[in-house]
């Protein structure tokens, strides 16, 4: 990968609220938001329109890893109404630690293969 770690996270937290965003608005009931708000639930599965259903069926898997430990933390987040700057923060932390992981196995796994076609060029084959 040519992108650093850095620019990898910045472009992966700031897509993170762009896909939340988008699927918050065209999913939820409540029109244009950030944030989900009460009526509707985090992975919006329960919309009387069966078109808007079946989008979050689609797009759920990856919802649940994107707002995975506030989905976990048994706190409904929804009812409680906590200030917008801290799930704000919640997320860039969680989204920053994740980035940083996926850029890692990434990278790896790009060394690894290009470990493997660096060897394959300098077997001479025998016939």
């Amino acid at each position: 990968m040519n992108i650093s770690r850095t620019q990898f996270i910045i472009r992966f937290v700031v897509f993170g609220f762009v896909f939340l965003f988008a699927t918050t608005s065209l999913l939820g009931s409540m029109g244009v938001r950030g944030f989900p708000k009460y009526p509707d639930s985090l992975l919006g599965l329960d919309s009387p329109v069966a078109w808007k259903r079946t989008a979050s069926m689609i797009v759920s898997p990856v919802k649940v890893v994107l707002m995975g430990p506030l989905l976990l933390l048994g706190v409904d987040f929804l009812q409680d109404d906590p200030p917008p700057p801290f799930v704000g923060v919640f997320f860039i932390f969680y989204w920053a630690l994740l980035a940083s992981g996926v850029h890692y196995l990434l990278q790896k796994i790009q060394l690894d293969s290009m470990r493997k076609t660096s060897n394959s060029y300098g077997k001479i084959k025998d016939q």
